[in-house]
């Protein structure tokens, strides 16, 4: 059986972790072998790596050195973690992947598109998602849920999270047979139930 890539994308607080955990443990229950991953990290290095991006106290970094190490987190977990398990025909879920680099410090930081999808492909070898899951909620009601323990990025202002959106919707549109909007709902179940309709449809 061969190997599915599916990633969950998403403003803060939208249920991404929660809605690609609950998937993860529906596929292990049909008995699909299946890796659960989020980025950046899944490896030592790379979760190394998401410590330094995170940590509030580096509110020196700048744009282009963010992005090249979401891209060097990334390059490290494709190649150790993700194409071995792909080339065993599990199902690996991500929690973020090139997608949340273009809408966050592509289009909420203002960096070149082209060159973060040229340097994207360059740090996967090419690799690109099966299935990504938009997990799509209004702005205001995602940041209510981070008002607690913001780490770096989430502390920014509304703007520039409102552009990260914006951003997200750019790339649906501009790929909408890998890219799949669903609405999340008050009852997560409600949510994980359309995710698991797309996932049978695709006879993942």
């Amino acid at each position: 059986m061969k190997g599915k890539f599916i990633t969950f994308e998403g403003s803060e607080g939208c249920g991404k972790s929660t809605q690609s955990r609950m998937l993860y443990d529906f596929l292990k229950r049909r008995g699909r072998k299946s890796i659960y991953l989020r980025e950046p990290g899944g490896n030592k290095i790379s979760e190394k790596i998401r410590d330094i991006l995170l940590d509030r106290k580096n509110k020196s970094m700048v744009a282009v050195a963010e992005m090249l190490l979401y891209m060097a987190a990334r390059a490290q977990v494709v190649s150790q973690v993700i194409r071995p398990a792909l080339k065993e025909g599990k199902v690996v879920i991500c929690d973020r992947f090139l997608d949340s680099t273009l809408a966050y410090q592509g289009y909420g930081l203002g960096m070149d598109i082209s060159l973060i999808k040229q340097l994207g492909k360059f740090s996967t070898s090419g690799l690109n998602p099966d299935l990504t899951i938009f997990l799509d909620l209004p702005l205001k009601k995602g940041l209510r849920h981070r008002r607690i323990l913001k780490d770096r990025i989430e502390q920014r202002s509304l703007s520039y999270h409102r552009r990260v959106l914006e951003g997200y919707h750019k790339l649906a549109r501009q790929e909408p047979g890998r890219i799949k909007i669903v609405k999340v709902e008050n009852d997560k179940k409600d949510t994980q139930e359309k995710i698991r309709a797309l996932i049978c449809r695709l006879k993942i």
